[in-house]
């Protein structure tokens, strides 16, 4: 008999039948008292390894629903493409975000907020200029067929976009997103630097991002770079990790 606790054993196989198949996605798992019977064991225990699994991001609980295999096709997010991708002429709206997701303009929403700020010591340092220097503050929540999927915090120089369209926040979204934005300033990107790490999400980002607990974000630093000046700084772009495939192409 194994020492490994009962728990513990009920949600490796629980795993092993979800990535196997016997569960697909959206499909419900057995109930509580179908668990129990099927493994010998208590409520508790059942508990604990639906606990375990819900934290993993394999499955959720919905109230009169049961307990369900999560649906996430992941993003796919190709560091240069997706950037040429919505640079060229567009036939119809789209952003590096929708381009993502793949999902047409009627199903993308942005929720957003604008505030103007000053650099403290990291923007300043990121955008080249001196500490304290006026920004415009931007704080999106992206989503895709009404689920939210992403958060990004972007800063631009406000001597740039003051008094321009791009610091309305009526005019969101906006086709092409930040790209075609500078481009309409007069200042096109020629450079995009990312810079990404993994870390757990704040309690504000689980909550706006429905993420359950255990599940880490993607955290990534941008830069936007228009001949030598530095344009666009985004601290940060976050994103659940369970939700998105980082691709990377390298011409040698």
């Amino acid at each position: 008999m194994s020492d490994r606790p009962a728990y513990l054993r009920i949600a490796d196989t629980l795993r092993d039948q979800i990535r196997a198949g016997t569960y697909p996605q959206g499909s419900r798992l057995p109930t509580m008292t179908e668990l129990c019977a099927s493994h010998g064991v208590s409520e508790i225990v059942v508990r604990q390894a639906i606990a375990l699994l819900r934290g993993e991001g394999l499955i959720e609980t919905r109230r009169g629903g049961g307990t369900i295999v999560k649906v996430s096709p992941p993003a796919r997010r190709v560091a240069m493409d997706r950037y040429r991708a919505v640079s060229r002429p567009l036939a119809v709206p789209a952003t590096t975000f929708t381009h993502d997701q793949r999902i047409g303009w009627s199903d993308y929403r942005l929720d957003r907020s604008y505030t103007r700020a000053n650099a403290d010591a990291e923007l300043a340092s990121l955008f080249e200029l001196p500490t304290g220097v006026e920004l415009l503050r931007r704080r999106f929540v992206f989503f895709a067929r009404g689920e939210p999927q992403q958060i990004s915090v972007n800063y631009l120089p406000w001597d740039i976009v003051g008094d321009t369209p791009v610091a309305d926040p009526e005019r969101e979204p906006w086709p092409g997103g930040t790209l075609a934005q500078l481009e309409y300033l007069g200042h096109p990107p020629t450079r995009v630097e990312e810079a990404v790490r993994s870390r757990m999400p704040t309690p504000e980002e689980a909550d706006t991002l429905h993420i359950s607990s255990g599940v880490p974000v993607l955290a990534i630093t941008r830069r936007m770079i228009s001949r030598a000046r530095v344009l666009e700084v985004c601290r940060e772009i976050v994103i659940p990790a369970d939700r998105v495939v980082l691709d990377y192409s390298i011409d040698l």
